[in-house]
């Protein structure tokens, strides 16, 4: 019995579990807001392009 409590208390993969789900998560959030994320991420390169050209004009 003593090596069965030891096996329910033992949290050494609860680590990897979590960081599994963490991914899991981020990959769904990521694919749900696909577009909305392209289009900030289009916009903030526009501004930089934008604004690079001001510095070498």
């Amino acid at each position: 019995m003593n090596g069965f409590e030891r096996f329910i208390k033992e949290e050494d993969g609860m680590g990897v579990v979590e960081v599994i789900l963490i991914i899991v998560v981020l990959i769904a959030m990521v694919a749900i807001f696909k577009d909305q994320i392209e289009s900030l991420v289009t916009n903030i390169w526009k501004s930089i392009n934008k604004d690079a050209k001001k510095v070498y004009t």
